[in-house]
This record gives structure tokens, C-alpha cells and sequence, in this order.
């Protein structure tokens, strides 16, 4: 894979190539209008994957914030084309790594010292390159590390990106007036800690620590001596990737053991700690050859305040949803509804999420779920092209939720993703064992 010698990281250098991006789908677009006219049945696969390609190429070489978001965005499958989410996905651990040269410069500029000059052995060149940072293996004496050292510019261009893309996604979203700064900030926080390597190695250890208890889960030993603010080192976990590893398994027992930890892991964390690993992608689980989980990467952490836990796990109660009293109660608890709200959104918009909730919470109304049957994604498919035709949302104000939605939604998604392609079917209530 070709490296690269350098990152844009000025707001004008990454302004350019984003707008360079835009003309690359705007042509996508002109060409697959002109080739409808002649032929009125094509469908918008090809845009699709032109389109996905040249916005990813476009990303890759801006690292950071832009392809955060993209990463973000795969996980979505249900929600994105699959074209964008099988592009989108290389994020996630498959991105131009820095060449052996920057990584040295840039080491020498976060450490004080070159590679060299700290590990026994050090390879120049990436394990994995993601969004945010790249992956070395090193060693001393015997123990075999994983060093992780973020690209260079990623945390100062973070604040410049989101301005570039906020007009897009306000229009994209239907956010209207000043109250839209919330999700904006919300997203811009967690990127800003996800380039906090000293937090990050703190989540670590404290996560690790916390869910020791629950079998067929392991976790890396971190080293602050051999870390610093832009810089990781962690045990080196032998395994495969869980996307490579759902890819050949046809082992039920062994996916629904691997199911039941990834599950217990998320809600002891969501119910114990009220705190959440929230990028559930493939990228950041291995396999052990063991056949254990491995969880490599505790950056995004999301805080659930007991003012959004409560009414939003009562949602997931069947007969909370169907009472109409408690129902609107718990809506404008979570700022679904609002109070300057007019009568005829009040009724749109409960029942909208009255739909979405019923379908979304299916896991959690009995006691064990099977995450193999497509018929529970194909109902989430479903209401979200639905409500992506739906012209009436796009007239009404878009605010819709408080900002905690972010990142515990995208949790889900994720987690609801990694089980389905697990194909595992999990006891929803056996991580209660683990809460005191």
C-alpha cells in the first residue's frame, strides 16, 4: 500500500481537497443524470459506488476528523447504501499509512527520542493505519508491544473540519437555528478526547479493570512509561480481526459464546458503569486464537448522565411504549418533543417514534434474542428508507433529541451489527450477574 510523506493539516490545504472531492461527485451525479435520460430504468448502483469511491479517496489522505466520520458512517448498514458502507468500512483498520521517514520525525517530535532509542525492536513500517492513528509492533526484551502514534495535525484541523461540513450536514439533517450547536459540539468533544492518548490509556485501564470479571474477554496491559499524549503502547494481542473472523466462522456454539461477551461487556458497561465504548467496529475486536475477545481500543468512551439513562432504557419497556401518558412523558424527557412544538408535530413525531422505538428495542423486551435473524434488520432497513422519502420531516424543525443520542444510538447500531454478523443468539439478562 503506498505511504505518505505528508498530511494536509491546514485548514486551506484541507478545504481544497474536500472541495476537489465535491466536484468529483458533482460530475458522478451530471453523468448518471445524462446516462437516465437515455435509459430510465438505471438504477443509482454505480453512482453509488463512484461516488463512494471517490469520497473515500478523497478522505484517506486527510486522515483525522473527515474520516472519523466516514468510519462512523459504515457502521450504519442499514441506514447508508451498501456501497458507501462496504468503502467506508476500510476505515476502520485499512487506510495510506505515514511513511517510515514521518513516523520517525513525528515519534522524535512526541517522545523526544526516535523508536530506536526506546524499543528493542521497532518495525518502520504500519501494522494498521485507521482514521486517527497507526499501529507499530515493538518489543523489549521479551514483552511484544503494540505502539500506536497519531498522525501528525490530526487534533488542531478537527475544529477547522467540522466548520467545512456543519452547512452540509444542517441541510443534510434538517437542523435549523442556533440549538444545533449542541450535536455539533457533542461530536467535536469526543473527537478532541479521541486524540487524548493519556485519557485514552486511563479508559483502558480503568475498563479493563472494571469488566476483568466477565468470561471470554480480554484486554491489553497498557504502559504509561512508553506513552505520551500523541503516543500508545499496549500488550500486542495475537488475533484476527472480527470482521475476518465472521468471515470464515461457521461455528454457531463459538459465535454465540463471543455474542454473549460482546453483549455482557456492552451492558455491564452501559448499565454498571454508565460508561460506553462507543465504536463498536470491527476494527477495534480481535479473536484470540483461544477463540476469546479481544477489545484494543478505549478512545471514544461516552458518559451516560442518569438524566438521559433513565427514560431512555424505559422506552425499552413494551408497556411504557403503549401507554400514551408515559410515552410523551419520556419524549420530552430525551427533548424528542419540545414545547414550542405545534400540535401537528406532536402527533408526527410520536408517532414516528413510537414505530421506532417498538422495532429498536426488540432485544431487550425478553430474555434471550437472536441477532442471526435478518428479519429484525430488514425491519430497521425498512422504516429508515421509509422515513428517508418522508417529505413531510423535512418541513418540520429537525432539533430533535438531546445530544447523548449521538453516540449511545451509534453504540446500537453497532454492537446490534457486530452481533449479526456473529450470528449470535444471546441471553439478554445474564450480564445483570456482573452489577452489584
Amino acid at each position: 500500500m503506498k505511504t505518505l510523506d505528508k498530511i494536509p493539516t491546514t485548514k486551506i490545504e484541507r478545504a481544497s481537497q474536500l472541495v476537489k472531492t465535491g466536484f468529483k461527485v458533482g460530475t458522478n451525479y451530471l453523468s448518471y443524470y445524462g446516462e437516465k435520460l437515455v435509459n430510465p430504468d438505471l438504477s443509482r448502483d454505480k453512482l453509488n459506488e463512484n461516488n463512494a469511491a471517490d469520497i473515500y479517496d478523497g478522505l484517506k489522505n486527510l486522515k483525522g476528523s473527515a474520516l472519523k466520520v466516514a468510519q462512523m458512517l459504515s457502521m450504519d448498514k442499514n441506514i447508508m447504501p451498501r456501497a458507501y458502507v462496504e468503502k467506508f468500512s476500510l476505515a476502520q483498520f485499512s487506510v495510506p499509512p505515514l511513511s517510515a521517514p514521518l513516523v520517525r520525525k513525528t515519534f522524535k517530535t512526541y517522545l523526544g527520542k526516535y523508536p530506536e532509542e526506546i524499543f528493542d525492536t521497532f518495525t518502520p513500517d504500519s501494522v494498521n493505519a485507521a482514521s486517527i492513528g497507526q499501529v507499530h509492533r515493538a518489543s523489549i526484551g521479551e514483552k511484544q508491544l503494540a505502539v500506536k502514534i497519531q498522525y501528525p495535525g490530526v487534533a488542531e484541523s478537527i475544529s477547522s473540519d467540522l466548520a467545512i461540513v456543519k452547512p452540509f450536514a444542517i441541510r443534510m439533517f434538517n437542523l435549523q437555528g442556533k440549538d444545533s450547536d449542541r450535536y455539533f459540539k457533542e461530536v467535536e468533544d469526543k473527537l478532541l478526547e479521541e486524540t487524548d492518548y493519556k485519557l485514552e490509556l486511563r479508559q483502558g485501564q480503568e475498563i479493563s479493570k472494571a469488566c476483568a470479571q466477565i468470561p471470554n474477554l480480554k484486554f491489553p496491559k497498557y504502559y504509561p512509561e512508553y506513552s505520551s499524549a500523541k503516543t500508545l503502547a499496549m500488550d500486542w494481542m495475537e488475533g484476527e480481526h472480527l470482521s475476518e473472523f465472521c468471515a470464515r466462522n461457521t461455528d454457531t456454539e463459538l459465535g454465540n459464546k463471543l455474542g454473549q461477551a460482546l453483549w455482557d461487556f456492552y451492558m455491564f458497561q452501559m448499565h454498571g458503569l454508565k460508561s460506553v465504548h462507543a465504536d463498536p467496529h470491527p476494527g477495534n475486536f480481535l479473536v484470540s486464537p483461544d477463540n476469546e475477545l479481544i477489545a484494543i481500543d478505549f478512545g471514544c468512551i461516552k458518559r451516560v448522565p442518569d438524566s438521559f439513562y433513565y427514560p431512555y432504557f424505559e422506552l425499552a419497556n413494551p408497556e411504557l411504549i403503549d401507554d400514551p401518558k408515559r410515552f410523551d412523558e419520556k419524549l420530552y424527557e430525551l427533548e424528542i418533543l419540545r414545547t414550542d412544538d405545534t400540535r401537528e408535530e406532536v402527533v408526527y413525531f410520536t408517532s414516528l417514534f413510537r414505530r421506532l422505538m417498538k422495532v429498536f428495542t426488540q432485544p431487550f423486551h425478553g430474555s434471550s434474542f437472536d441477532f442471526s435473524d435478518p428479519a429484525f434488520f430488514d425491519q430497521i432497513a425498512a422504516l429508515s428508507e421509509e422515513f428517508s422519502k418522508d417529505t413531510q420531516i423535512r418541513k418540520m424543525n429537525g432539533n430533535r433529541g438531546s445530544q447523548h443520542f449521538i453516540y449511545i444510538n451509534r453504540t446500537f447500531f453497532g454492537l446490534y451489527n457486530l452481533l449479526f454478523d456473529l450470528k449470535a443468539a444471546v441471553d439478554t439478562k445474564y450480564y445483570q450477574k456482573y452489577i452489584v
